[in-house]
Parts: C-alpha cells; sequence; structure tokens
C-alpha cells in the first residue's frame, strides 16, 4: 500500500502558531503519521517536517540531512524521527545561514543558530535518547523544533518583508 503524501501547512495556518502537544502514546497511528511525514517530506524536497506542518499539532518533527539543490554542502544523515524534544544546552557560538521553509514558499532568509546543541527527545517506541548535534544538523534541529513552538522562520529572522532573499 503506498503512503499517502500529507497537505504542507502554509504560513498564516493556526496550526503553525500553535505550541505542540507532548505525544505520550507511542502506537501504530504514531508510526503511521511518521512514513506519511517521511514521504511528504522526500516528495517535497525537504530537509526536516515538523508534524504541525501537516496540521497535526503533536511534538514530533524529521530531520535529514542531505545534500540538495537548496543545501548542496548540506553533510547526510540518517532520518530521525524526534518526539518531545528538549534542547537541554547550547554553545555561545552562534551562526548566521540562509533557510528555506516548506511551510514558506519561495523565501531563504539569513536565520541566527546555535552551532553546537545538546538534546534529548523520544524515539518511536518511546526510548529516551541524548545527542549533541553540532553545525548543519544542529541548525535542521532548531528550525523543526521552532514550529512546535509556533515559530516560523519568519518570526525567527526578524527582519522587515523587504530584507528576505526570493529562493
Amino acid at each position: 500500500m503506498k503512503t499517502e503524501i500529507l497537505e504542507i501547512a502554509q504560513v498564516g495556518e493556526t496550526v503553525l502558531t500553535q505550541k505542540a502537544k507532548l505525544v505520550t502514546e507511542f502506537n501504530s497511528e504514531l508510526l503511521k503519521l511518521s512514513e506519511q511525514m517521511m514521504v511528504t517530506m522526500v516528495a517535497a524536497e525537504g530537509l526536516g517536517i515538523a508534524a504541525p506542518q501537516v496540521h497535526q499539532s503533536i511534538s514530533m518533527f524529521i530531520m535529514a540531512s542531505r545534500p540538495t539543490l537548496r543545501y548542496p554542502n548540506a553533510p547526510t544523515m540518517e532520518p530521525t524521527v524526534v518526539i518531545n524534544p528538549t534542547i537541554l544546552t547550547h554553545s555561545e557560538t552562534m551562526l548566521v545561514d540562509e533557510e528555506g521553509c516548506l511551510s514558506v514558499a519561495n523565501k531563504r532568509l539569513p536565520i541566527a543558530r546555535y552551532d553546537e546543541i545538546n538534546v534529548q527527545y523520544q524515539d518511536l517506541q518511546g526510548r529516551v535518547i541524548k545527542q549533541t548535534l553540532t553545525g548543519f544538523p544542529a541548525r535542521v534541529f532548531q528550525h523543526e523544533h521552532d514550529h512546535l513552538l509556533g515559530i516560523t522562520v519568519l518570526e525567527r529572522s526578524q527582519m522587515p518583508e523587504q530584507n528576505f532573499i526570493e529562493q
């Protein structure tokens, strides 16, 4: 059976401005949603996707760094399902780089992110994972984590509309 590609919420939709609810049940429905999110992310050529972006206000995202047309220098990492994430600590160093977003069509914005983060999250079985992320994977994690807080790159950039860089 073919996995369904989900509709991606766009800026202006309420689901993108809400704080996502914690996941409390690790079941087949969660697994199915993660599979749909993965297929949707790949079809849209994204490097990550958060549940609110597919109209599900729960604390889950997928990060999957790999080189693409938009990010030719991105490192390759296995897709990771991240549930109920927390950023435990972060470096003082922040780096600015351009980011795009599947929910903000045709825009790339300069965004400052911590270069290194220590995170904790759960996997699809509910196991707790602790990890240190640096560079581009840390950027992807922070971008997707923002979606769970109801923040998009538009709010994160705090730049006037005329300063946006067209994609």
